[in-house]
């Protein structure tokens, strides 16, 4: 189910909506609300998907605790139907206070989201992840948790393959996983997306890590076909083409654990909820087994960061008292709770000072890559540009000439256009 809930959160695999279709429906949000400086009473309806909607109530208590007079109301939805209700919610205006956004669904809805009110500081969270709640120039949700994707490795079998350190750069990055076929016994060196929904998305690190963007400085064009680009994909391409990764990897849920617990792939990308699904599979002990490090350098270490957003509705009937309640989840003491309590890493940089996140040191991996970071366009067209990426990537996989792949990806784009 955590995986399940990050996925959805993160990639935003559901059809596109025009954005402000609800009540008052327009592109531009409605003025902020405020946060009140004292307590706040009455109900506040939260809408909330996977297992933050089952552990938000027991969180939500510190909240009531503070506020005698307010009362916090979880409304449980289910990741695969979340999008539709929402978009059903804003059309006929029944709207909750506060709703639970992927960070790619942010632009789809923006115009039903009051901006986040100039009281509300947001300066402690991870300037970076901030990126998808600012559409059209107007930031309109809040981080509240991010994930992060890292790369785990099997330490132990890195040592026998002579890397007892992770590598730093994209070269020596590649000849770890080379080694762990030659000299660790493994069958492939790495698990890498060769097809499928969100595939292209999951070779964007090394996309930005090339110094490629997606779009130009302005958000009006993309820019897909860049020698830079192409660069990044003739390097995706070169672990399919040497054998290193497998063309043909099951995407089934568990297959990939599997393969990493016993040795098979001993090198994997993902973010922080892998570590309870690899305990899942291991058991306890096998936390020993492994590392996580952060991307490897080409003209940077970029990742790929998602989570879920905080917004308040413009149609809220209690917006001081939901403004009021997103000001105390983003609390770092908060976050630290709610990590506890979920998994969920903190958007706010001074929760992983927290005793509870602080000392780990698989944590404070995930604490450096947040420090560069980046995530896909603010815009309404993103999804079906993704849908396009995945199509050629495929390709790209099978032996396809990255440039001429991205040719045709470009001129798709250009064809959907930038949602402006």
């Amino acid at each position: 189910m955590r995986r399940r809930a990050f996925v959805a959160a993160m990639c935003g695999s559901i059809p596109v909506v025009l954005a402000g279709c609800g009540r008052g429906g327009t592109d531009s949000p409605a003025s902020a609300g405020t946060v009140p400086s004292g307590r706040v009473t009455g109900t506040v309806r939260v809408w909330a998907q996977g297992t933050e909607a089952e552990l938000l109530p027991e969180l939500a208590r510190g909240f009531e605790e503070e506020n005698p007079g307010a009362r916090v109301e979880v409304t449980a939805v289910p990741w695969e139907s979340a999008h539709d209700k929402y978009q059903t919610a804003i059309a006929g205006g029944t709207v909750p206070d506060i709703g639970m956004m992927g960070t790619t669904w942010m632009p789809d809805f923006a115009g039903a989201f009051q901006p986040v009110p100039e009281g509300l500081d947001t300066g402690d969270i991870f300037a970076d992840v901030k990126g998808p709640t600012v559409v059209d120039g107007a930031t309109v949700g809040v981080p509240w948790y991010v994930d992060v994707r890292v790369i785990y490795y099997r330490t132990d079998l890195a040592a026998e393959a002579g890397y007892p350190r992770p590598p730093e750069t994209w070269e020596d990055f590649r000849e770890l996983t080379r080694a762990m076929q030659t000299r660790a016994g493994a069958d492939w060196g790495i698990a890498l997306l060769p097809r499928g929904t969100d595939s292209f998305q999951g070779a964007l690190p090394w996309i930005w890590s090339a110094g490629a963007s997606l779009m130009n400085g302005d958000g009006t064009a993309w820019t897909l076909d860049t020698p830079r680009m192409v660069e990044a994909l003739e390097y995706y391409q070169s672990f399919f083409t040497d054998g290193i990764a497998d063309p043909n990897m099951s995407t089934e849920a568990g297959t990939a654990e599997s393969a990493f617990v016993d040795g098979r792939t001993p090198v994997l990308i993902a973010g922080g909820y892998e570590m309870s699904l690899l305990r899942e599979a291991g058991g306890d002990d096998f936390d020993s087994s492994y590392g996580v490090m952060t991307f490897p350098r080409n003209e940077s270490g970029t990742s790929f960061v998602g989570g879920s957003d905080l917004v308040v509705f413009r149609d809220s009937e209690n917006s001081d008292a939901a403004w009021k309640l997103v000001e105390y989840l983003i609390r770092p003491d908060v976050q630290a709770e709610w990590y506890e309590l979920t998994g969920d890493l903190p958007a706010s940089q001074s929760a992983w000072d927290d005793s509870r996140l602080s000392g780990d040191p698989k944590l404070e991996v995930f604490r450096d890559q947040l420090n560069d970071v980046m995530s896909p366009p603010a815009n309404t067209a993103w999804t079906q540009v993704g849908a396009a990426g995945d199509t050629q990537l495929e390709r790209i996989v099978r032996g396809a000439d990255p440039a001429e792949a991205l040719g045709e990806l470009q001129s798709a784009a250009e064809s959907i256009g930038t949602g402006n």
